[in-house]
């Protein structure tokens, strides 16, 4: 016995060593990193209550639902860092979820502003919520990650100058002056962590929500964090933190803490008041022992599940205070009657804070930095368009002007089409999931809307993709000996960039609903059907009439016909064919006629294409939207 108190001392002592550390290196941290202290109170405070919230989780199709949180109570005040314990399972980020505003399907019960049943929409005008993983831009700088976020969050009556002087502020508080320079992709863990806190502190919000800010994070990295954030809570924020298990060092740092089990709250009050009521309950923290890791051992049921009631009873499952410090209880006020109207009616402007033309001037600008920088999307385009263009020439070089080569040239410009769809489709599935965590925390967030995000999207890619085919459609076009016409040069164009743009649209599609893996196979299998009725296997004649209505929805259908009709309509005059060969269709009208194509229906092609364009581009952001509310 004697030797389990002389390790426990010994332990608690390394504890102590490690949270004099921690606090050492903070201090050192800011000491060479600032000239003052980060000020920016908020400009109201948020004393956060909610009462019997209750969250039924649906477990698919026929498959039923699932009570995740059981009628759970609770009080968070302005002034205190809060953390939301418990072991995996118990419902912690289910909560922070419901009390941000980003979980609203299948939730009962009300949550409190100061009182006030919450208006969500306003709600969210000062509170944010940083996820888990951390969503940055890559791409770009600390500086620029900054300055785009700026550039969104503040409004019009804020200067430039003012805006500058804000990220310089923020960025020497927190340490991130010697990165500003430096790719979000390049950051440690913990500089990214402090970024994506840096982002959301530009609009100085009044209630903050981090879920799991110390995963992925060194002891010292997490001591940094947590101190930040507790730093932040003084100026009058209302901070609370998902926390799996943190150690003795990290739990001082917290002021309130709220512990779940199996959806319900077995303790909220102070981080000092937790031996006490361990006390009242029956269940005292051994001497020597980190009280986080004891009540944690209590929540997973290892003394027995009594034990669990009992804390839930003592507590009256969240509603009880009597665990609080003695100064906070007292400050909640009642509602007085007419002000819950004045709060609602408070919401009839949009979320975000600037206009939509600035969003998507901004969000433009993000995107060509992207574009400019990306390896991918952008250099790596160019670089197959350029090598697979002289292949395919080489391959079919003069093809076009030899009449004895007529059907390898008709192969050819159902291979363009083919390289044009499967190289901009599969790009943009593999690429926009990627995307996706940051839309969602940006667009939860208020940052811009959905429609100027999408319109951005849209329009970032144009010129590249413009470039791109254009690159490819000169070289495969001349060293494949195509007609020397430049009405029959545009023709090939114009086909060319829908079926890429088409072709995008469809990528952008799938890649809205599905991931990387489900995508990469929807995609292609997606694209059978459309190379079946496209006419080029089997002749459209050939198909069966209760298979024919796939050639109406086919875009390689329309593009086919279209590239074919630059080709070889317009009446165009006999195919040059050498003295001592048979060459089959040197007259193109023969050819026309046995693959079951006209050579007028040029401006029909091009109609049809632009048609189904629009139809995709508005599927996609239908999808998209759906899919952001799914996730809700």
């Amino acid at each position: 016995m004697e030797v389990i108190m002389h390790e426990a001392a010994n332990r608690e002592e390394s504890e102590s060593v490690t949270y004099n550390s921690a606090e050492k290196t903070v201090t050192l941290m800011q000491e060479e990193t600032e000239s003052g202290t980060f000020s920016r109170p908020p400009q109201q405070t948020i004393d956060l209550q909610f009462e019997d919230i209750t969250y039924t989780a649906s477990l698919g199709f026929r498959k039923g639902t699932k009570e995740i949180l059981h009628g759970v109570n609770g009080r968070f005040p302005p002034g205190q860092l809060i953390a939301i314990m418990g072991p995996s399972g118990a419902g912690k980020s289910t909560l922070l979820d419901i009390l941000s505003g980003y979980r609203i399907r299948g939730v009962t019960g009300t949550v409190y502003a100061n009182g006030f049943p919450r208006n969500l929409k306003q709600f969210r005008k000062s509170s944010c919520y940083i996820q888990q993983d951390d969503r940055l831009q890559p791409l770009l700088t600390t500086s620029e990650n900054m300055q785009i976020a700026a550039d969104l969050k503040l409004g019009p009556e804020v200067s430039q100058r003012e805006k500058t002087e804000t990220i310089e502020e923020i960025l020497k508080w927190l340490g991130l002056s010697k990165t500003m320079n430096t790719k979000a992709a390049g950051l440690s863990g913990g500089q990214k962590k402090r970024l994506s806190i840096a982002l959301e502190l530009i609009n100085n919000p009044t209630v903050m929500f981090l879920d799991e800010p110390t995963t992925g994070l060194d002891s010292s990295s997490c001591s940094q964090c947590i101190k930040l954030l507790k730093d932040l809570a003084r100026q009058g924020r209302t901070i609370v933190c998902t926390i799996h298990q943190p150690s003795a060092s990290l739990f001082q740092l917290f002021d309130q803490v709220y512990v779940l089990a199996a959806g319900r709250c077995l303790y909220q009050g102070s981080t000092m008041n937790l031996v006490p009521f361990l006390n009242d309950v029956k269940y005292p923290c051994p001497q020597y022992h980190n009280p986080a890791d004891f009540v944690i051992e209590l929540a997973c049921e290892e003394y027995g599940h009594e034990i669990i009631d009992t804390m839930v009873a003592t507590t009256d499952n969240g509603s009880s205070v009597a665990y609080f410090d003695k100064e906070i209880v007292p400050t909640l006020k009642r509602p007085i009657a007419g002000n819950s109207e004045k709060s609602a009616s408070d919401d009839e402007s949009g979320l975000q804070a600037t206009s939509s033309y600035n969003q998507l001037k901004v969000l433009l600008r993000r995107g060509y930095i992207k574009t400019k920088r990306d390896q991918s999307l952008t250099h790596m385009r160019l670089m197959v368009n350029f090598s697979v263009g002289l292949m395919l020439g080489t391959l079919y070089w003069q093809a076009g002007s030899d009449g004895t080569k007529v059907l390898d040239n008709y192969n050819l410009l159902f291979t363009i089409l083919m390289h044009h769809m499967m190289s901009t489709m599969m790009l943009t599935i593999l690429t926009f999931p990627s995307e996706m965590s940051i839309l969602i925390k940006e667009h939860f967030n208020r940052w811009y809307s959905l429609k100027m995000y999408y319109t951005s999207v849209t329009l970032v890619d144009i010129p590249v993709s413009i470039v791109c085919c254009a690159l490819f459609s000169v070289i495969i076009y001349f060293m494949t000996g195509q007609p020397f016409d430049k009405q029959r040069f545009w023709m090939f164009f114009v086909i060319s960039m829908l079926v890429v743009f088409v072709a995008q649209s469809f990528g952008l599609m799938i890649g809205a609903v599905f991931g990387v893996v489900n995508g990469t196979f929807l995609g292609p299998t997606l694209s059978v059907p459309m190379m079946m009725f496209a006419g080029f296997g089997v002749t459209l004649r050939d198909l069966p009439s209760y298979l024919y209505w796939g050639s109406y929805i086919s875009y390689l259908r329309y593009g086919l016909e279209g590239i074919v009709g630059a080709i070889y309509g317009l009446e165009r005059q006999t195919i040059f064919c050498p003295d001592d060969a048979y060459c089959h269709y040197k007259y193109p009208k023969k050819l026309l006629e046995d693959i079951a194509m006209k050579g007028d229906q040029f401006g029909n092609d091009v109609i049809a294409l632009v048609l189904i364009l629009f139809f995709l581009r508005i599927v996609a952001y239908v999808l998209l939207r759906y899919k952001l509310m799914a996730v809700r």
